[in-house]
């Protein structure tokens, strides 16, 4: 679902494809962030997160605190090394 004045940034429209599907965030602060991605609306990046247990919380990223978004990888089938 993608509703509100939205306003440019680099990376909004791989953000588009995306919707749904697990992503990591990068934050402009140096941080970042992974879970599912259920929206961009009104300026904001609203993110499925796992908490504890069976909980997760839908969390909201303005756009601003946002430096770039991308999809995970496919799992590889081949053998380690592992981390």
């Amino acid at each position: 679902m993608v509703r509100g004045g939205v306003q440019p940034v680099p990376w909004y429209q791989k953000a588009t494809m995306l919707i749904g599907q697990p992503i990591g965030v990068s934050l402009t602060n140096g941080q970042g962030v992974s879970g599912v991605l259920c929206s961009l609306n009104n300026n904001t990046v609203i993110l499925q997160e796992y908490m504890y247990q069976n909980q997760y919380a839908a969390k909201q990223y303005p756009f601003h605190t946002v430096q770039d978004i991308n999809g995970f990888p496919g799992c590889s089938t081949s053998a380690g090394p592992f981390y």
